[in-house]
């Protein structure tokens, strides 16, 4: 089951999606975000409470897209209680393109690059057996949900920026109970966008490269992922294909298991709000950037799994001018 988000009068409803050009809508005011709350309140599952409010009558997927009123298939009324997060050197090979950025991995163990070290803690001990945990993955933080641009909607790209680079990965999508339990809502596709210029000058600066804009969707998947996915990641420039690679997602092509992942971001309290809202960016081992793509204004980027419906796509928009910021004293 894939659902949607998008506007009516001002206000989020979610949708089923029937098929590619059609979706039905769900009569619960709130949108995805009110489904969650419902079932978690009621004890139900989510496709129960989904099936008792289906509308009869469908509704047209293109046109959605091309009024803009496609969303995000999860927000929160709220953006401050969004928390945009994620992890990396998660995937089988992401150690290779992050390592490369920063200094040549030696064979010797004590000269390997901090980022080839962090990945192999992963591949050792990321896929704990039940009940255990395992080794801790690199973590960061994008921002709350005024970091999200919607599916299709402009991802902006700050003055001040170096690069402008896509990365393809899944994104889960939780909501907090009122008892501080979180819940998983369902997956994703997400680009979780970064400036790796900024981030190859230093490691250190990982954090800097990660505070940008992002994008996920369109469609929310619910119930089990699979363990193996591939989808294509391409950027089209002038209306035609400027770089496209392939790209591998799933348990079975990551270091870590998604379980061991959610635990070492959830077990902080402080990411155990009731009522919040948290989209958590797994990884990915594709990048343009390592192979040498420098992308500019009005590039669209086009991330797909098949499992997951419609593409996330997303145009460039870079701001102009000099960031000046001045802190004022009262």
């Amino acid at each position: 089951m894939r659902l949607i988000q998008y506007l009516e009068e001002g206000q989020p409803w979610a949708a089923l999606v029937e098929s590619d050009d059609a979706v039905r809508p769900i009569r619960l005011a709130g949108g995805t975000y009110a489904l969650a709350r419902l079932a978690i309140a009621s004890g139900q599952s989510l496709l129960a409470v989904i099936e008792m409010r289906l509308d009869d009558e469908l509704v047209d997927y293109q046109q959605l897209i091309d009024e803009c009123r496609l969303l995000p298939p999860l927000t929160h009324a709220d953006p401050a209680h969004c928390l945009v997060t994620g992890t990396g050197l998660t995937h089988l090979g992401s150690a290779d393109t992050r390592s490369a950025m920063h200094a040549k991995a030696q064979a010797d163990e004590s000269e390997l690059t901090d980022s080839m070290r962090m990945f192999k803690l992963g591949v050792v001990g990321g896929k704990p057996a039940a009940g255990e945990a395992g080794a801790q993955p690199e973590w960061f933080y994008k921002g709350d949900g005024d970091c999200v641009a919607a599916p299709e909607a402009p991802i902006p790209v700050p003055a001040f920026a170096e690069d402008a680079g896509e990365e393809p990965e899944l994104a889960g999508l939780y909501v907090i109970g009122d008892d501080g339990r979180p819940w998983r809502v369902g997956y994703a596709i997400g680009n979780e966008f970064s400036d790796h210029v900024t981030e190859r000058f230093n490691y250190l600066w990982l954090a800097h490269s990660k505070l940008r804009h992002c994008s996920f969707g369109p469609e929310l998947l619910i119930g089990e992922l699979p363990e193996h996915l591939e989808g294509t990641s391409r950027i089209v420039r002038d209306g035609k294909t400027l770089w496209e690679k392939p790209f591998l997602t799933g348990e079975i092509n990551m270091a870590h298991s998604l379980t061991n992942l959610e635990h070492h971001h959830f077990k902080y309290p402080g990411f155990r709000r009731p009522g919040d809202v948290h989209v958590h960016f797994f990884g990915t081992a594709t990048l343009s950037f390592a192979d040498g793509i420098q992308t500019c204004n009005g590039d669209c980027f086009e991330i797909a799994l098949p499992a997951f419906g419609r593409p996330l796509r997303n145009p460039l928009s870079f701001e102009c001018g000099v960031v000046d910021m001045p802190v004022h004293s009262l």
